[in-house]
């Protein structure tokens, strides 16, 4: 009986990545052009006084727009914070203070971190141009609509908070009848119990004090 024709063994090393070298080497080279183009702007930018940037594609960056939500920096007033030692060299890092995510800066006030939220740094770290787009009439009336729209939810919110509010006022001045009615239906069951007598020496006591003979 005659065998098929296998197919050629595989080795034991076929289960390992293979790497192109050409490729590797490509980028090699692409690497060692951009850091001698990188190292020669910033000695120009140096001799002329001014801080070199990397370059950044801005059409790849969506406009700026105000900040929706306010910044709080009361919040951490008292609060303490662990960080390692030596996590932080200068700013850079996570240290005391207060700390930006999205550029790894750590800031030792408040003023100096609002100022660094403008900043064209952390802008393009956020996906930011920096550049703000003009609003047009339409743009205008958007804005408007969307604020008389947040608007009516506040004050819809307000309203069910004080329709909220009001019950629970009424609930507590409910409970507090209730009581009052309980304790006026004690005293007269505890009067009921004394009997007639007590009830004819006391009229007894009132008429003597006013002076009324029998």
């Amino acid at each position: 009986m005659s065998k098929q024709p296998t197919a050629t063994p595989s080795s034991d090393t076929a289960f390992r990545k293979t790497w192109d070298r050409e490729e590797y080497a490509k980028k090699a080279a692409d690497d060692e052009t951009r850091r001698k183009e990188e190292g020669k702007a910033r000695y120009e930018a140096k001799l002329l006084g001014k801080k070199w940037h990397a370059p950044v594609d801005y059409s790849t960056l969506e406009a700026t727009t105000s900040r929706k939500n306010r910044l709080d920096v009361a919040s951490m007033v008292g609060k303490t914070t662990i960080v390692p030692s030596g996590s932080a060299v200068g700013k850079r890092g996570r240290g005391a203070g207060f700390y930006c995510a999205d550029c790894d800066l750590t800031f030792k006030d408040n003023l100096q971190l609002v100022e660094h939220l403008n900043s064209k740094q952390h802008l393009v770290a956020t996906g930011q141009s920096g550049e703000v787009v003009q609003a047009g009439v339409e743009d205008v009336r958007l804005r408007l609509r969307m604020l008389a729209h947040q608007r009516r939810v506040r004050d819809e919110e307000d309203r069910r908070v004080w329709q909220l509010d009001l019950g629970e006022r009424l609930k507590e001045r409910e409970e507090q009848d209730a009581k009052e009615r309980e304790e006026k239906r004690r005293k007269r069951n505890e009067k009921r119990r004394k009997g007639g007598d007590g009830i004819k020496q006391e009229e007894e006591s009132w008429e003597g004090r006013l002076g009324i003979i029998a």
